[in-house]
């Protein structure tokens, strides 16, 4: 039973869910792993469960289910309900029950796609910062730099796709490739894809007008792409805890939390890591300190309120903002390129050196 295709289930009639629920787990090639009855069931479903796919009313899954194969079922074929499907980025769509082999065939198909997904080779570190401002961009383009000095193939990837910030900070200009441009092959995206859109060796965030074309199936699909090529793959996240964000934290080898040395950096941290909890992401959290300089808060009081040392201490640069200003990052050989080739070196230790 365990090589078919799992689904949560998401319709609101009983007794439609319970025909198709009943087909599916007697067909051999699907097994239902949970049903929901509207939209915050199903994201806790798709969130605990992580099925292959959803098969679901067109309008529930409307809700804002990301991630999983969506499959949209409906006793009939309406105007709306075709809408509906395509808004909620529906892969298929199905009339019950005249269409169920077609979607049984459908369900085969996600599933074999599931089963080819490239296996990981690269150490992935999240780079998170819980306070807006304290430095995430910096540390993450910076970080991905000292890797490939190091000789490591490494993938930046924004996935801070509202803002874009990695854009900016790289000083890629408006027709540089980015994400938007895997649209058209998500279903069957290839290293050679990725790397053919990637900027001075980042994945860049869509432009505004194509930010809605983007799916969190095929950030996710880059990530497990380029995380089967490359050595290294950083992961600049946006501040909110949104379902794409958690689950580059919970597939991440490494997460760093940016702090500033301020208390408002140290309550927000404190904070996210709370709301992380369930989680059980503790042992793979470090710290890095940006922008440090002498104040009432130290480095040293890291330790005192996460009870780690931070894992590298960025100092206080007068050149930083005029660099940022011209979309350039600073160079490998000063005192700053020195403290991230440190770093760099000390992510891909395994923790059990480092805790010795």
């Amino acid at each position: 039973m365990d090589d078919v295709a799992r689904v949560v289930l998401a319709l609101e009639t009983p007794q439609v869910a319970e025909e198709v629920l009943h087909f599916l787990d007697r067909s051999g090639r699907a097994r239902v792993v949970a049903t929901a009855e509207d939209g915050r069931q199903l994201a806790e479903a798709v969130r605990q469960l992580g099925p292959d796919a959803v098969v679901a009313e067109p309008m529930l899954a409307i809700a804002g289910i990301e991630g999983p194969a969506l499959l949209a079922l409906a006793t009939r074929e309406s105007v709306s309900s075709l809408r509906a499907a395509v808004r909620a980025g529906a892969s298929g769509f199905y009339v019950w029950p005249g269409e169920r082999e077609t979607l049984l065939e459908g369900l085969a198909a996600v599933h074999a796609r599931s089963r080819r997904a490239p296996a990981r080779r690269a150490s992935v570190v999240a780079v998170h910062a819980s306070r807006g401002g304290a430095g995430c961009t910096f540390v993450a383009t910076h970080l991905a730099q000292a890797f490939e000095r190091q000789g490591a193939s490494c993938v930046l990837v924004d996935l801070d796709l509202g803002f874009g910030d990695v854009t900016h900070a790289l000083g890629a200009g408006e027709d540089s490739r980015t994400i938007a441009d895997l649209v058209p092959v998500t279903d069957e995206l290839t290293w050679e894809h990725v790397d053919g859109v990637r900027w001075r060796g980042a994945v860049l965030a869509p432009p505004v007008e194509a930010l809605a074309s983007v799916s969190a199936s095929l950030v996710r699909a880059a990530v497990e792409v380029a995380a089967a090529e490359a050595d290294v793959v950083v992961l600049h996240l946006p501040r909110a805890l949104d379902e794409t964000t958690r689950w580059a934290l919970a597939h991440a080898d490494r997460i760093l939390e940016v702090l500033s040395l301020d208390v408002q950096s140290f309550r927000s941290a404190s904070r996210v890591l709370d709301v992380l909890s369930p989680l059980d992401l503790r042992d793979r959290v470090a710290f890095v300190v940006n922008r440090a300089a002498r104040g009432e808060i130290t480095p040293g009081d890291v330790r005192r309120i996460f009870g780690a040392d931070p894992m590298a201490v960025v100092p206080m640069d007068a050149s930083i903002p005029r660099a940022q200003d011209h979309g350039r990052l600073l160079a490998p050989r000063g005192r700053i390129g020195r403290t991230f080739a440190r770093l760099a070196t000390r992510l891909v230790e395994p923790v059990e050196e480092q805790a010795a």
